[in-house]
């Protein structure tokens, strides 16, 4: 699928969690995928790498000792607010996903996650992230409507 020029599956992700083989693991399973997957290990290298290099969706983990991610997201969208942000939860935190849904994360993922539901919200925010962008009127796989401002 084509979103203008670039094809859906060439955007750029930044993951941003402390678990190392977590992380690590992720990477890898993406990278055989063919996307461009970037790492940071704390919300603040992350937000140094956002700073530095272009990214179009963040899968950002709620709990993290140095910055938490609801912290991190509110910087995310101060810093990048064209950037959409996955929350990942592995602590039963949903409500706190969904406090960062109302602080503009585009949508949640329990860990562990199915590789295949992290792609297709990968591409559903990347799809996002460009209707507004490029100021289109976008229809979303999966019931999710975006409509430019």
């Amino acid at each position: 699928m084509q979103t203008g020029g670039r094809q859906v599956t060439e955007f750029r992700v930044l993951l941003v969690d402390d678990e190392t083989e977590f992380l690590e693991t992720l990477v890898k399973r993406l990278k055989k995928r063919k996307l461009d997957v970037t790492s940071a290990e704390s919300g603040r290298v992350a937000l140094e790498m956002l700073r530095q290099n272009p990214v179009d969706v963040v899968v950002l983990d709620v709990r993290m000792p140095d910055m938490d991610g609801l912290e991190t997201l509110k910087e995310i969208k101060r810093i990048k607010p064209a950037v959409e942000v996955i929350m990942l939860t592995g602590h039963a935190n949903v409500e706190v996903a969904i406090q960062g849904m109302e602080l503009g994360a585009f949508d949640y993922l329990m860990k562990p996650m199915d590789i295949d539901e992290l792609l297709y919200k990968l591409q559903d925010a990347y799809k996002r992230k460009w209707c507004r962008e490029e100021d289109v009127e976008c229809k979303l796989p999966r019931s999710l409507e975006v409509k430019s401002d």
